[in-house]
């Protein structure tokens, strides 16, 4: 076979699924991207996704394959473009959304076949988009309207490192990606008085820019400076947390899929909503 052909065939048998959102994002995906790897097994399996999340994307496995990851991950950061391992792509997933600019995106790499939403500007078949379903649930309906079998409860996450639960460890999360969703320090700080009360150790986790809140709240509960973990985990090392600790109290954003996804008892501050 020439050589411009196999190189053809190769990318051919490239699977690329388009996720480029956030870590919450990713783990209402991973039912979906189970059922996609079971539907091909044979293919090397691309995930459109942003960098950072890469080390979670290797915790998702099969149950029945244990330990093996079933995506790659290209780093794409939005809809601005695509890496080159989605060009002459056999198969496209679009799993960001119901389009126009996610599909307009996909079909620029020319897969074979596009696994999509049905769109009146940007894609005549597929399934209709329900504004009002569950996240978990509407990926895995998209995939069984193409013949591909998922399963919304497959949300469980392989746990990262080799350390047991500690009962004892008492994660806080105090922020979020907007104001609105953020609790009051001073009750924070409360949460956190009342759980070293029950002899609980307490680490306030949170991104670079949340040190300072989590400083705020560790001063105001008395906890010791080497309570404050914000800043100074990546991702990798905060689902190692999680899945150590006790129990998680966190506000409606991404930790707090993290926890589901580790089978971490939680407590979850949504708000506002209606």
């Amino acid at each position: 076979m020439p050589v411009h052909r196999a190189v053809l065939a190769l990318r051919r048998r490239t699977l690329f699924v388009l996720r480029a959102l956030g870590l919450g994002d990713l783990l209402t995906a991973v039912p979906a991207l189970r059922g996609l790897a079971r539907a091909y097994p044979a293919h090397r399996r691309v995930l459109g996704a942003p960098r950072e999340l890469a080390p979670l994307v290797r915790l998702i496995d099969l149950p029945e394959r244990p330990g093996e990851p079933v995506f790659d991950v290209a780093p794409v950061r939005g809809l601005g473009w695509l890496p080159s391992t989605t060009a002459g792509a056999e198969v496209a997933v679009n799993l960001h959304g119901r389009g126009p600019q996610s599909h307009q995106l996909l079909m620029r790499a020319r897969p074979a076949e596009l696994i999509a939403f049905r769109h009146a500007l940007a894609w005549p078949s597929g399934p209709e988009w329900r504004a009002d379903e569950h996240e978990v649930r509407r990926w895995c309906r998209l995939l069984r309207a193409h013949g591909a079998a998922a399963e919304p409860d497959e949300l469980d996450l392989a746990a990262p490192g080799e350390n047991g639960r500690e009962p004892d460890l008492t994660l806080l999360h105090p922020g979020a990606g907007s104001p609105a969703r953020c609790w009051p320090t001073a009750r924070w700080a409360a949460v956190a008085r009342a759980e070293t009360a029950r002899r609980h150790r307490v680490l306030v986790t949170g991104g670079p820019a949340e040190r300072r809140l989590a400083g705020d709240i560790a001063r105001r509960a008395g906890l010791p400076t080497t309570a404050v973990a914000a800043g100074r985990t990546d991702l990798a090392e905060l689902a190692r947390l999680v899945a150590r600790a006790g129990r998680l109290a966190c506000g409606d954003t991404g930790i707090a899929h993290l926890a589901t996804a580790l089978r971490t008892p939680s407590v979850v501050l949504f708000g506002p909503t209606s």
